[in-house]
This record gives structure tokens, C-alpha cells and sequence, in this order.
């Protein structure tokens, strides 16, 4: 299976190469405040391991997003397995660098992985699980999916669950 492409985007599973490029999509305030953790090379590296292992397991996982025109890496996208509030859901999850931001991306390469996902597995329902507060993620996803429901995860945080259904998708 491999990951799709878009008119202006080709996703690639991530390299152990790419610990830097992927520190720079968490590299701003904004981002930090969902994702903490990504401050130094060995974060970034055990994301980068986490989706290979994924590749592995599953087939997919978020992948590097690749911008055809410069060829940079500017982010990540894909399917992954997720809780969500005690169910299991196939995530589209979506990260792009504070300088590509606003341009479109996210959702070009959320609504591809989204119909990978449909085309490469039989689940009924696929997601995207948005913090009460990212108000950046919540707009991608409200153009991405149909429904949306509250849920309060296992740390006892407000999540949304943004979800298509395969009928409507």
C-alpha cells in the first residue's frame, strides 16, 4: 500500500533522516502546547519510530508530507489506530510547520489519507480527534468530516471526535 499523493503534495513514510525537518512542525507555540514533548532530536526520532512501526503493523501511519513545487518536508498526515473515549477508530491526524500553514495542506492531505483509509481497510467510521482548544485542527477537521462528538479521553481531557462514515464519505 503505498501512500497517496495530491496535486501538490506526495506523503512518504518517514526516515530516521527526517528527526529535524519533523522538529520544525512542532517548532512554535501553538503546536507545543498539544504536543509538549517534541522539543529535542530524541522525540522527534521516537515519532519517527512509533510510525514505522506502524508501517510494519498496519500498513500505514501518519507519513511525511512532501511539498512537490519545493520538495521540502512540511509536515505529517495519516491513518492510525487511536482510543477514542474507549473506542477504537482509524485517526486521520494532521500536522503541518507554522511556515506552511494557511495554504491548504492539512486538508489536501487529510482527505487523501482519509480515502486511503476507505479504500485500504473495511472500517465503517473514520476520525480525526481534535484537542476542545486547537482551534486550527477543528477547522480542517469540521471541512474534512460530517459529524462531530465530545468525549473526555483516559487523562481526563476534552476531546472532539471530527468522523465520517463510509456511506457518506
Amino acid at each position: 500500500m503505498a501512500p497517496p499523493e495530491t496535486p501538490r503534495l506526495s506523503l512518504r513514510e518517514m526516515e530516521r533522516g527526517d528527526a529535524t525537518a519533523i522538529l520544525t512542525v512542532f517548532d512554535d507555540d501553538y503546536a507545543r502546547r498539544f504536543y509538549p514533548e517534541m522539543t529535542n532530536e530524541a522525540a522527534a526520532i521516537e515519532w519517527i519510530e512509533r510510525n514505522r512501526a506502524r508501517y510494519a503493523s498496519d500498513g500505514f501511519g501518519l507519513w511525511a508530507i512532501i511539498d512537490k513545487a519545493s520538495g521540502a518536508l512540511i509536515g505529517d498526515c495519516g491513518p492510525t489506530w487511536q482510543d477514542a473515549g474507549g473506542t477504537r477508530v482509524l485517526e486521520i491526524g494532521y500536522h503541518i510547520a507554522p511556515q506552511w500553514r494557511g495554504r491548504g495542506y492539512a486538508l489536501e492531505a487529510a482527505r487523501a489519507a482519509m480515502a486511503f483509509g476507505f479504500a485500504e481497510t473495511n472500517e465503517p467510521l473514520i476520525g480525526s480527534i481534535v484537542a476542545a482548544d486547537n482551534a486550527s485542527s477543528a477547522s480542517v477537521a469540521r471541512r474534512l468530516h460530517r459529524d462531530v462528538r465530545s468525549y473526555v479521553n483516559a487523562r481526563g481531557l476534552d476531546r472532539f471526535l471530527f468522523f465520517t462514515r463510509r456511506e457518506s464519505s
